[in-house]
């Protein structure tokens, strides 16, 4: 009998006993292919010796220096790393164990910048609807994932939510990709008007949406036209990455593609690969310094933030992925699985969508193309799609509620940047067989 408070409590998952490149096997030996880097997390696969070298040489170093008293040689080569490759203004990085984390330390630093700068009713966030900032109750109070938030609302902060740029279901017939993009990202300057822009903290959005909605790219000049309102009413622009960033949709940093450059950043997943759990906030110079200028302390802190051996990894994982030419396989690769997925599934008939960047994709599931209706929530098609999937060795990630909450369903994909052609045709393949057990 097993003592793990698992994730579900009616279910038993088979022991992960051993990784090799894109593959897990389990106890029993079977061979599950990686679809999904876990959750977006193995961008390097399972087995990467450089990585795994350098936590071993970091372990004979040192393990553990709390960053109350000294910092350590792996935190600030990892953090120099990060700045030299990231948006302009981007000067500082605080290192913490996790996305939840990342986000919840970006949030605190984003209303104490307020107080040190003299705009103590600056109190509110606003985010967007179908979103995922993380577990924690900062994180998910900003977050716009409805199932998620239920339980927890009466003791959480919200902050107010704006509709997603979700092209597939809200642009209108006849409406350009842009006007559309415009017309989502004005939705923002209205929200901020309504809640009068004095009291407003920050925007909080991911570049290209995760689990929540299925790899969901903004439309294009979205994110420039919400940089310039953002600037407009002194607001925050804070983009997680926790998901999409580091290479996965195939730019280093996501926001790189939407030509915008944030006053905050939050990455973690892809940063450490899996080899070890770490995340990061980064900031402005301008951000920084008005803390450093005022009270000199960031009210805020974990004991494991910039873990020696987590920022060692890190740091191999990040070297990989840019001198490595990784993140340029991630782009590569992820043209030659969009291209496999619309061969395969492009005409499927409960297909509506195949959308994504690099190797960051998804597919919303519909009962009928051509209405886009989605399938009833009764049927549970998430839920079987993942059982089916697993009994034919494939790890993806299936989810529910991708319109609103409740309806919709969709497949994310995102294998690790080390997969070959043949290995995208064996997911093709084996995702196949899921979803012809399933629909």
């Amino acid at each position: 009998m097993s003592h793990i408070f698992p994730r579900h409590c009616k279910s038993t998952p088979e022991i992960a006993a051993r990784g090799d490149g894109i593959y897990i096997y389990d106890s029993k030996g079977k061979q599950y292919l990686d679809g999904s880097g876990g959750a977006a997390v193995s961008c390097l696969g399972h087995s990467d010796a450089d990585v795994t070298q350098a936590i071993k040489d970091q372990l004979d170093q040192l393990a553990f220096a709390h960053t109350g008293f000294l910092t350590s040689a792996p935190a600030e080569r990892l953090a120099e790393r990060l700045v030299s490759h990231a948006p302009k203004g981007i000067d500082r990085v605080y290192l913490v164990s996790g996305g939840s984390e990342a986000v919840e330390s970006a949030l605190k630093l984003a209303r104490q910048y307020m107080i040190e700068i003299g705009q103590p009713s600056r109190t509110k966030f606003i985010a967007r609807k179908q979103s995922y900032h993380g577990n924690t109750l900062g994180a998910l109070g900003t977050g716009g994932n409805m199932w998620r938030r239920a339980p927890f609302d009466p003791v959480m902060v919200s902050a107010s939510h704006i509709d997603p740029c979700y092209e597939y279901r809200l642009r209108e017939e006849g409406e350009s990709e842009e006007a559309y993009g415009l017309r989502a990202a004005n939705e923002l300057e209205a929200e901020i008007l309504r809640q009068g822009p004095e009291n407003v903290i920050g925007f909080l959005a991911e570049p290209v949406v995760g689990a929540t909605a299925g790899a969901v790219p903004a439309a294009k000049g979205y994110f420039k036209r919400i940089r310039e309102i953002c600037d407009r009413y002194g607001v925050l622009l804070i983009l997680d990455e926790v998901m999409c960033g580091m290479g996965r949709t195939g730019t280093l940093f996501a926001c790189e593609q939407d030509g915008v450059a944030p006053d905050m950043i939050t990455i973690a997943k892809g940063l450490g690969a899996g080899y070890q759990p770490i995340g990061a906030m980064l900031c402005t110079g301008q951000i920084y310094d008005a803390i450093a200028q005022g009270s000199g302390f960031f009210q805020h802190g974990h004991t494991y933030i910039g873990h020696p051996i987590a920022a060692a990894a890190a740091d191999a994982v990040v070297k990989k992925l840019t001198e490595g030419g990784m993140v340029a396989r991630s782009a590569q690769m992820g043209d030659v699985l969009q291209t496999t997925l619309a061969a395969r599934f492009g005409q499927h008939p409960h297909i509506g969508d195949i959308r994504g960047r690099g190797m960051f994709r998804g597919l919303e599931l519909v009962e009928n193309r051509e209405t886009k209706a989605p399938f009833d929530p009764s049927r549970q098609i998430a839920k079987k799609l993942k059982a089916a999937a697993l009994e034919a060795g494939l790890i993806c990630y299936p989810m529910n509620g991708t319109i609103d909450g409740q309806r919709g369903d969709h497949i994310l994909l995102a294998p690790p940047f080390i997969i070959t052609p043949d290995q995208i045709d064996e997911l093709g393949d084996k995702l196949s067989t899921a979803l012809e057990k399933v629909l």
